[in-house]
């Protein structure tokens, strides 16, 4: 019943948090939370690049979401080690590309002096493809 309502505390303060993040045209679409002992796996669909975002500014919002997703899931749940992420990217209205995905655990620490959100995420065990600022697709997985 503890991870329910950590569960619980986690969405609302990722809702929260989310919806009024600077360069938000749209608040962050959590898809799915699974929680099985120690692990979670957390999808959620990014930020469409719209008139006040271009490609680039989102890929760099959709990075940063992901290193505030991290936070706020180990700081809500104490007792979780580890999560798999998935970030999707709307492409049509029944399509989606896979933008991000990885493994996150709590014990990983990312010095201050690392300021690149794209550095920050690849040390937290995110993986994805950055091509002149723009996150490019990746193969789903099944």
């Amino acid at each position: 019943m503890r991870q329910l309502w950590e569960a619980g505390d986690f969405i609302r303060n990722l809702h929260r948090r989310m919806r009024f993040r600077k360069l938000a045209s749209a608040p962050l679409a959590l898809l799915r939370l699974e929680l099985r002992g120690d692990h979670a796996e957390c999808e959620w669909m990014a930020r469409p690049a719209g008139t006040t975002i271009g490609g680039r500014d989102a890929s760099t919002q959709a990075l940063e979401d992901s290193l505030a997703v991290r936070k706020l899931l180990f700081k809500a749940m104490p007792s979780l080690s580890s999560a798999i992420f998935r970030v999707y990217r709307q492409l049509e209205p029944e399509h989606a590309e896979l933008i991000i995905t990885g493994t996150v655990t709590r014990d990983e620490q990312i010095g201050d002096q690392v300021c690149s959100p794209a550095m920050q995420a690849k040390l937290c065990g995110l993986h994805f493809w950055l091509q002149d600022g723009v996150l490019g697709g990746l193969q789903s997985q099944p």
